[in-house]
């Protein structure tokens, strides 16, 4: 069956057998817990075509499925060289050796990823920890300018809550991997058990996982839904709302008093309760800093973007990441 190529406008359309490209092009793939999307794009950052799947679990179905979508995009644009190949996946990522280790939900526990991946699409292939690379990703769509030595932090509030630093343009791994790992800094006042074994870890109130914990709902998803019943005067629901938005003041906190970053790009499933979710961030933030000349100062709640919705960041980050590698 022939493939169908989505463009950059969304539509999709069919490969055009006389069209050939020779300009050089990177592919980005974007691994998730229930998709795996790839885009290809130009030495610009410009988005040609993209590609989805189903994320299949294990070694050999996640690399059938990258492989799958890598070839279905060349195959696409006859007479393009894929210059290089990134991939952003959730885990403890190895960027030098390309290994992946522990990423619980594709059933992983440890793959040379990089190294398989290149025997078969022939091509240099840069794996990245895909919150780093959704990072480089939404700086490139909102126009981020970065500066010489100057951070930047995109905070990941999806299922985990972690965040991507970059500086001078480029990821800060740190020195063993785990830079901006704040979803494990245990100062979450309630204490609950995380399951990387400490207790009061910020990932226990604000994440998506966290949510669905302290807030299960029967159809839908947690958040929009304890959004709503807040918004309508619920004592209850408001009541964990401030609890899963003074975790997201912590962590923002904590990386602008820690990396001094320009801006703070928040980002990730619970983003999805809009505008609302945004500014009891903002108010919040504000209330902290109001008893306090230093913080005030500070402005960490200007620093606040959201991240682009509806947009490719991961996959089109992680082939970002693989141009300036």
């Amino acid at each position: 069956m022939t493939a169908q190529v989505a463009t950059a406008q969304g539509a999709a359309v069919p490969p055009t057998p006389t069209q050939h490209y020779c300009e050089p092009i990177a592919i980005g793939v974007d691994v998730g817990g229930t998709k795996i999307e790839a885009v290809m794009v130009d030495l610009h950052g410009n988005v040609l075509a993209s590609q989805r799947t189903p994320t299949h679990r294990g070694n050999a179905a996640v690399l059938h499925d990258i492989t799958m979508l890598c070839q279905q995009l060349i195959a696409a644009r006859p007479g393009a060289t894929a210059q290089s190949i990134g991939i952003g996946i959730p885990g403890q990522v190895d960027s030098d050796s390309g290994v992946i280790h522990s990423a619980v939900n594709l059933g992983i526990s440890e793959f040379a990823v990089a190294d398989e991946a290149a025997a078969l699409l022939h091509a240099p292939v840069h794996v990245e920890n895909d919150v780093n690379a959704a990072a480089l990703g939404a700086m490139a769509v909102l126009g981020v300018s970065t500066r010489p030595n100057v951070a930047d932090a995109f905070i990941n509030l999806g299922t985990g809550l972690a965040a991507g630093i970059i500086r001078s343009g480029r990821i800060d791994h740190g020195a063993t991997g785990i830079c901006g790992e704040i979803g494990h800094i245990a100062v979450e006042p309630h204490r609950f058990a995380c399951p990387c074994g400490q207790r009061g870890c910020l990932e226990t109130v604000a994440s998506g996982s966290a949510v669905e914990r302290l807030w299960p709902v029967k159809h839908g998803a947690a958040m929009p839904d304890l959004m709503a019943k807040a918004q309508t005067g619920d004592a209850k629901a408001n009541e964990m709302l401030d609890m899963v938005v003074a975790g997201v003041c912590r962590a923002v906190q904590i990386t602008a008093l820690c990396v001094d970053p320009a801006t703070i790009i928040i980002g990730g499933g619970l983003t999805r309760a809009g505008q609302p979710f945004f500014d009891r961030i903002t108010a919040m933030l504000r209330e902290l800093a109001s008893g306090s000349a230093f913080l005030t100062s500070a402005a960490i709640d200007r620093r606040i973007i959201a991240a682009p919705a509806g947009r490719p960041i991961g996959a089109i980050g992680a082939a970002k990441a693989a141009f300036i590698r």
